[in-house]
């Protein structure tokens, strides 16, 4: 089978981080100039001292420009900055953070997430109708790649996790009837589960999203077929079976024929041996008990 290799743009935009600093120094600065200036305007006010007034106000702005930089981030979550429409870094330190004032702070998880497709109606690789499915695990690992590569990343994942499911199930058939080391989608779980994780991580890699795992959580043949196939299953079964049965019922006889002209217990002529072997076989494929038929007389009489 050949694989279809996946190619996506280069992104534009990666992570990096943003430049922040501890937000409760800054918290308590933002409190001693709004405090300040309060204070300040109130004094001006009462003494009606106008270069106090405007020094307070002056400080009191100061104050709320600086507490409008603190920022919370929490454990699980990153801050995308963006300055006048630029992007400015990731801020993924937990707890209260300060940035610049001016930068818009996008809200991003990066906490681990699943994502299970419907079941899905397609063809194998035969041309059988058969529904599948398959969960997807999987984590933001490029808030910058999430955020502006994307319209929607969340959304980017569902539909390309989609698409590669149904892109895996027509390039395997459901199942194969010899051993010739094909691949298949009911007795190669794990070959074709690796396959899936690659092919949905290459879609999804320009979105900044990283697949940890995917899994097929349903796969059956379409009810239109089921029953057909199932009647092949199991003559399919029936005749290994059988073969595997044969098998050992020849080297079952083969070896009481050695043991018995190893041993000399008697003497066999071909006709004897073609007799015998004609016995052990019946009696070691047949599926029914055999009934013995004890002969009193000689094999020639």
């Amino acid at each position: 089978m050949v694989d279809v290799a996946v190619e996506m743009p280069a992104p534009k935009v990666t992570e990096r981080a943003g430049r922040d600093l501890n937000g409760w120094p800054m918290a308590l600065l933002a409190f001693v100039l709004l405090v300040a200036g309060v204070s300040g305007l109130i004094i001006g006010a009462t003494h009606d001292r106008g270069p106090q007034v405007v020094l307070g106000i002056a400080v009191f702005v100061i104050g709320l420009i600086v507490a409008a930089g603190l920022t919370a981030v929490s454990p699980g979550r990153a801050r995308v900055l963006q300055i006048l429409g630029r992007y400015a870094g990731t801020v993924r330190t937990n707890g209260l953070r300060w940035v610049n004032p001016i930068s818009s702070r996008r809200e991003v998880s990066t906490r681990i997430r699943n994502h299970e497709t419907a079941v899905a109606k397609v063809n194998d690789a035969d041309g059988n109708p058969i529904e599948i499915a398959a969960v997807v695990v999987w984590q933001v690992e490029d808030t910058a790649q999430a955020m502006f590569e994307v319209d929607d990343f969340v959304e980017f994942v569902a539909i390309q996790t989609e698409t590669a499911v149904r892109h895996i199930a027509n390039s395997y058939p459901y199942d194969v009837h010899t051993e010739d080391g094909v691949l298949s989608l009911r007795d190669s779980t794990d070959e074709i589960t690796e396959k899936l994780s690659a092919e949905i991580g290459a879609r999804v890699h320009a979105a900044g999203v990283h697949v940890i795992e995917s899994r097929i959580t349903h796969l059956a043949y379409a009810p239109e077929i089921a029953q057909a196939m199932l009647r092949r299953q199991q003559a399919g079964a029936v005749v290994a079976a059988r073969q595997r049965i044969v098998e050992g019922a020849v080297g079952m006889v083969e070896l009481a024929l050695d043991r018995l002209s190893e041993h000399e217990v008697v003497e066999l002529d071909e006709e004897r041996k073609a007799t015998m072997v004609s016995n052990l076989m019946v009696v070691l494929c047949g599926d029914r008990d055999a009934q013995p038929v004890v002969n009193a007389g000689s094999l020639y009489q």
